[in-house]
């Protein structure tokens, strides 16, 4: 089966910088303290994705994620090494990415779709199906600015599930949003997944890594410290260790997993 990302040896440096004014970066090199300092946000990654696999990227808050996603997508570009990938990327990166709070929901879906690769026929074709799934008819000719960061997430995810893509990447999109769009999102996503398309999912919950992936990846400090089995995957976060009282997500996460 054809490879549909590749990343090879792969490092992403960003500079930290401990003082922001002028005054404050004066007076911390007369004392002889640090202004700045480089970490690698990515550290020497290596892995591959077959076509068609489901792959769950997890790890804390910090460790890498979403740097590496945004280098698959293109967004990024890594210091070292290469990312290769196959065919037509789609998906949602960040809530809102690339909406401008100036133009109307309709004018940002138009924008957002043509960067995302989709025609003018093709969108003409899917417009009602975008707008019908984001549920968000009585607002698309209001400024997104005006929009909550759930109604811009559910604008952007709605417009990027539609673009057809061989690769689908996606950074805690079900995050925000209410329980009804949760669900649509996990039924929708579950869609790509069984028709033979790359899933790419970074997120937190177990429950939902367990139902839309076959593979597990695992960051620490922007190493890739675990890439295996789904299950193995989330013991060697702990993510399953028993808690007093139930995450309210967890709880919702359960629910809906039944519901599917």
């Amino acid at each position: 089966m054809a490879d549909s990302i590749r990343v090879e040896n792969v490092t992403k440096t960003f500079t930290k910088r401990y003082q922001r004014t002028l005054k404050q970066i004066t007076v911390a090199k007369m004392r002889g303290n640090p202004t700045m300092a480089e970490f690698n946000a990515i550290d020497d990654v290596s892995f591959t994705v077959e076509q068609g696999e489901s792959i769950g990227l997890m790890g804390l808050n910090g460790s890498g994620k979403s740097t590496l996603l945004k280098m698959i997508n293109g967004v990024m570009r890594p210091d070292t090494g290469d990312v290769l990938t196959r065919g037509r990327i789609a998906g949602l990166i960040a809530t809102g990415a690339g909406f401008h709070p100036q133009l109307s929901g309709r004018e940002n879906l138009e924008l957002n779709a043509a960067i995302l690769g989709m025609s003018e026929k093709e969108l003409a074709r899917k417009f009602d199906a975008i707008v019908d799934f984001a549920g968000l008819e009585d607002k698309l000719d209001t400024q997104v600015g005006h929009y909550s960061s759930g109604q811009s997430a559910r604008l952007g995810f709605s417009i990027a599930i539609h673009v057809d893509s061989d690769i689908f990447l996606a950074d805690e999109v079900l995050a925000v949003g209410d329980r009804p769009f949760k669900k649509k999102c996990l039924a929708r996503m579950a869609e790509i997944r069984d028709s033979g398309r790359t899933l790419f999912y970074v997120s937190h919950s177990a429950g939902s890594v367990r139902r839309m992936c076959s593979r597990v990846l695992v960051l620490e400090e922007g190493r890739l410290v675990f890439d295996g089995e789904v299950d193995e995957g989330i013991r060697f976060l702990e993510y399953d260790e028993p808690a007093a009282t139930p995450d309210v997500q967890e709880v919702l996460d359960d629910e809906l997993g039944a519901d599917i």
